[in-house]
């Protein structure tokens, strides 16, 4: 499945690429094709166009409209000629790409004909209504309007490509097929609708995909409609690709068809390069992070913040998928082998996912202000013996500590020091879930007896909101979270891609990932040694939970008895693996889809 050759010249030709999340962030599709965009605009530029749905609130941000210009300018003109609302501007983000967004409600009266004409088309039973369904269907519409109509605008000669992204934009690939309108038709997914299913009810999920009743599995899960439509989407595009090897042989069983081409997930590196500057950044983020974990901890009991090390696992919450079980027993497991050799070091994990909650606890809040009240305190006497002392050696004398700072200064700061005490562990979450009983990842915790004892090095934090400037505890972002941290532990057990242990590798972070995670799959074809250069990637496909989070509880120990000198080594070698992700490089895999699909219309 390597890059097929991009002899062909493509100078002349344009490109629409559709997507669900243009100017909509949902999910990591978000993130592809918004870090994908510098280097579309450098290889294209205004001869590449971004298509997406209209919704008011993200568009009010994220989109600039303008004037419409050019053969895209053109096609929106037609659309609303003939009463469909389009609207043609600029995404704000950088590289500021043409981007054309329609508006699904001028399509709704249209939807009874429409779901008519895709049950003719491509057999998919629609007339049990589903909101989604019905989304998806009028933008399917309105994307092939576009298409048929930039094919009308443009010069004959021209070459037409449009490339969808996932089932939710690619229901007009069927139409294209059939009207033949001479546009060349790329189908990316990033995950097979059925995958994410199956592998939350199967933990050895792609031992069974080659047995799978992809039909009866779509019943069984609700989602007979949206597989139909992901299927015939797949099957009539003229070129298939999707992101990694894993998802590949997903493709193959539950889609019908092996996918013409990979095209790995990148990122845009400059975004976070920092060079020369990222092992000081990584200290004043951890500096920020020793302050949560003073106000989180210390009122309860202290350790020594030089010897501790921070690591962290985030995503959406898919409790299996994401490896959240995997990560809280190898922690578990590493507490007790830290306990029986006496390592010396405290861990301090992050667990980080979106749950439903009511607040952040009170007890958290309640610490976390009187730490900011005995800082100010200490800042006050810092300036009044600062003050005091000046004027008494100048006028040659030494005093004694009770003539620098008043009683009522001292009897303040004791106050503040005794309210911020208490005798119970710290919480080892940080907010008041609305279902606590429901919630997997708190009830694990528990079951391993990872309570935040004195006598526990691993510490467990879990956070059920994402990272963010606007976060009560905090007050960074993610990108600056993960600086701050020492390791990211991504050990899935389903993943087509996982930006996330890429993320960390951009950012100079060492991470864990899995082999069945399509990063991890890459990163064992493509680069060498790479767990001495800090990317971990663990072996779940052919070993049981137990074994693998033995596995996990090895490498952190290991990497808990490095010593500074080797975490920074180790951190210098990440850094240098980054460029190697970035989209300037991986979109030549676009690129060669592209090419690809031009040369099929051709023929």
């Amino acid at each position: 499945m390597a890059p097929a050759s991009t002899q062909p010249q493509t100078a002349n030709a344009l490109l629409t690429e559709i997507a669900w999340e243009v100017c909509n962030q949902i999910g990591g599709i978000y993130t592809v094709v918004r870090s994908k965009v510098p280097d579309m605009v450098r290889r294209w530029g205004d001869r590449y166009c971004l298509l997406g749905p209209y919704e008011t609130a993200s568009a009010q941000v994220e989109f600039e409209e303008i004037a419409p210009i050019g053969p895209f300018g053109r096609a929106v003109e037609a659309m609303r000629r003939d009463g469909l609302d389009a609207r043609f501007g600029r995404w704000l983000v950088t590289g500021h790409p043409l981007t054309v967004l329609l508006n699904r409600e001028s399509a709704r009266t249209r939807l009874p004909q429409i779901r008519h004409t895709v049950w003719e088309r491509d057999g998919v039973d629609l007339l049990k209504t589903d909101a989604l369904v019905d989304d998806v269907l009028a933008f399917g519409f309105l994307a092939e309007a576009f298409l048929v109509a930039l094919r009308r605008e443009a010069a004959a000669e021209v070459p037409l490509v449009a490339h969808f992204h996932e089932w939710m934009a690619g229901t007009a690939i069927s139409g294209l097929r059939r009207a033949r309108p001479r546009v060349a038709t790329v189908f990316t997914t990033h995950a097979t609708l059925l995958g994410r299913f199956l592998a939350m009810s199967d933990g050895r999920y792609y031992d069974a995909v080659p047995r799978t009743d992809w039909l009866a599995a779509a019943r069984r899960f609700n989602l007979e409609q949206s597989v139909r439509l992901e299927r015939a989407a797949a099957n009539a595009a003229d070129v298939l690709t999707t992101v990694s090897e894993i998802t590949a042989y997903e493709c193959e069983h539950l889609l019908g068809r092996k996918p013409d081409l990979l095209v790995p997930n990148g990122l845009n590196i400059e975004r976070f390069a920092a060079p020369h500057e990222f092992q000081s950044l990584h200290r004043t983020y951890k500096d920020k992070l020793h302050e949560f974990v003073t106000g989180y901890f210390f009122p309860s009991y202290s350790f020594d913040l030089d010897r501790t090390l921070y690591c962290f696992t985030s995503g959406r919450y898919e409790y299996g998928n994401k490896g959240f079980d995997l990560t809280i027993e190898a922690l578990a497991r590493l507490n007790w082998r830290m306990k029986q050799d006496r390592v010396g070091r405290t861990v301090v994990c992050f667990l980080v996912t979106r749950a439903a909650t009511r607040s952040v606890q009170a007890e958290v809040l309640r610490t976390s202000a009187v730490m900011e009240e005995i800082r100010r305190d200490c800042q006050a006497i810092e300036r009044q013996i600062g003050q005091r002392l000046f004027s008494a050696v100048t006028a040659g004398r030494w005093p004694a500590l009770e003539e620098l700072v008043d009683e009522y200064w001292r009897m303040r700061l004791r106050r503040s020091v005794q309210a911020w005490k208490r005798n119970t562990p710290p919480p080892v979450v940080t907010h008041d879930l609305a279902y606590p009983g429901d919630d997997a990842i708190h009830r694990q915790i528990q079951a391993c007896g990872l309570a935040n004892a004195e006598s526990d090095p691993v510490k467990i934090v879990y956070h059920p909101d994402f990272i963010a400037p606007s976060a009560a505890l905090f007050g960074m972002d993610y990108d600056q979270f993960v600086r701050g941290c020492h390791l990211g532990m991504f050990p899935s057990n389903y993943e087509p891609w996982g930006y996330a242990p890429l993320e960390c590798v951009a950012l100079g972070l060492p991470t864990v990932t899995s082999n069945l995670a399509g990063f991890g799959t890459y990163v064992m074809r493509h680069v060498p040694d790479h767990a001495e250069r800090g990317i971990h990637v663990l072996n779940r496909r052919t070993r049981d939970f137990g074994q693998s989070a033995d596995a996990l509880a090895d490498i952190l120990f290991r990497f808990v008895r490095q010593e500074r000198r080797e975490r920074i080594a180790q951190r210098n070698q990440v850094e240098e693996c980054a460029l190697q992700f970035d989209w300037s490089n991986l979109g030549n895999h676009y690129a060669a889809a592209h090419v690809m699909a031009i040369e099929r219309l051709a023929h």
